[in-house]
């Protein structure tokens, strides 16, 4: 039996139901892979291959004041404190002296002051830790192209293994046998790659808020 016009009306309105649902599927999916930024972990040596090839990179070291000018920081490194020191000591609770805070509040609002959403922001802390932090905080403010330097400027303590029992077993061999540098960092990370860095500090790069003139009382 022939088919009928509505017959041919309802196969067509159905094959468009269909169409539209697979469509509006796609769409969604495509909508949400390209909102669900993940963190890029890279290498102190692939940042810096990076900085020199690759147009509007830029290096953000969240480590503290202290941290930068003292232990020192890669040359043309802009200084974001992730954390700031505090005057509160802990070496009774754990060996790491002045505690740090809990948080810049003022991060994410500074960077967005200085860098467009879709510059390549590369950051680096200490051993990859508090960059990594830092660097989910970028992407749910909407940075589309943000860059965990996983190794830091110093590197994590040595020795030094994701598998925490691993870690700890060859940590109790390095210590008992009194190896150099138990425990001591720059075995891996930005410095140890012997990529470029300085003590010096200049105004391009220091964090923002500190070339601001201290308020006089009374304003």
């Amino acid at each position: 039996m022939p088919a009928t016009k509505d017959d041919m009306n309802r196969k067509a309105f159905h094959s468009g139901t269909i169409f539209f649902a697979i469509l509006s599927g796609l769409l969604f999916a495509s909508f949400g892979e390209g909102h669900t930024q993940e963190i890029k972990k890279i290498l102190s040596i692939e940042a810096y291959d990076m900085l020199n090839t690759v147009p509007d990179t830029y290096l953000i070291d969240v480590r503290t004041r202290a941290e930068y000018q003292f232990v020192g920081h890669p040359i043309n490194a802009h200084l974001f404190p992730y954390m700031f020191l505090t005057n509160r000591y802990q070496g009774k609770e754990r060996p790491f002296g002045y505690a740090l805070s809990e948080k810049n509040k003022s991060f994410v609002k500074e960077i967005s002051k200085l860098f467009k959403k879709t510059d390549n922001l590369l950051i680096m802390g200490r051993d990859g830790t508090r960059s990594a932090l830092a660097a989910r905080d970028l992407v749910n403010a909407g940075f589309k192209n943000v860059f965990d330097v996983a190794d830091g400027f110093e590197g994590p303590p040595f020795p030094s293994f994701e598998n925490s029992n691993r870690n700890k077993f060859y940590r109790q061999l390095a210590k008992r046998h009194k190896i150099y540098s138990f425990n001591h960092r720059r075995h891996y990370g930005w410095q140890s790659w012997r990529l470029p860095w300085t003590y010096r500090i200049h105004s391009k790069y220091i964090y923002p808020p500190d070339l601001n003139p201290p308020k006089k009382k009374g304003d």
